[in-house]
């Protein structure tokens, strides 16, 4: 039996960039009293607030001490306190202010070069490269675009492909991976899911074989890769709808 159910966020647990359904928020709940549960993404920690925790409003202090946050590919660990009813920050590996300007800088450049680089259609106040603290990451059209307009913009991954190509070779010493719609997470070589699954099963004292994995980007140079190159047993999804019907077939399991 897995002890530890982990998953991707976006196309994963939702629509890309918006809170998880009613279906997916119910269903993690219930999980909650059976696993731990311990989505892994290279969003910011409001985002995870935002997206999942928030929409857990049946959740018990008791069930949300079983949540675990792994913000920024797992560089980032929050932990619900029971006590304080509020999330500790365990650790952070944030990238250094020269770090974060370089690849700034190596993916600004690439996409510009491209002509992938579309500021004239970010909304009021948003941005397409966000410093995440322990990661790097584009978004081609900013935070607040539109799914439909996100799914679009490149959904075969070349423009994104084409992006980390370039900007490997302006700034060599850091890795670039696709992720989501329209994101380039960069960090730290080593700084991936594989980090991120390592940390977890350090923090949560478990073992590749007790961990589940979920994630839409399963194949090389995704950002769910890693973890399966780790062995980590994986299924891998195309929506949030898959991943319901996987999880309804799991509680259906261990509430025999």
């Amino acid at each position: 039996m897995k002890k530890v159910l982990s998953f991707d966020i976006d196309q994963t647990l939702n629509i890309a960039k918006t809170p998880i359904p009613d279906e997916i928020a119910d269903l993690l709940t219930k999980c909650l009293d059976h696993f731990e549960i311990c989505p892994i993404s290279g969003q910011k920690f409001d985002q995870f607030l935002i997206q999942i925790v928030n929409r857990l409003t049946n959740a018990t202090p008791e069930q949300l001490s079983h949540l675990h946050l792994f913000v920024a590919q797992g560089t980032q660990y929050y932990r619900y306190n029971i006590e304080k009813k509020d999330w500790d920050q365990v650790y952070n590996y944030p990238l250094t202010d020269e770090q974060v300007a370089e690849i700034t800088k190596a993916i600004q450049t690439a996409a510009e070069e491209l002509g992938y680089w579309e500021e004239d259609k970010l909304q009021e106040g948003d941005e397409i490269i966000e410093n995440r603290l322990s990661q790097v990451t584009f978004s081609a059209l900013g935070q607040k675009a539109g799914t439909d307009v996100k799914y679009a913009w490149d959904p075969d991954h070349k423009k994104r492909d084409a992006i980390v190509k370039r900007a490997k070779e302006l700034a060599p010493d850091f890795e670039y991976e696709v992720g989501g719609t329209t994101s380039i997470n960069a960090f730290i070589p080593g700084m991936n899911k594989v980090f991120g699954m390592t940390h977890l099963m350090e923090e949560l004292k478990v073992e590749k074989k007790d961990i589940l994995y979920f994630g839409d980007m399963t194949q090389p140079g995704g950002n769910d890769y890693p973890v399966v190159q780790m062995g980590i047993d994986t299924i891998t999804v195309r929506s949030h709808e898959d991943t319901a019907y996987a999880l309804r077939g799991i509680l259906g399991l261990v509430s025999e």
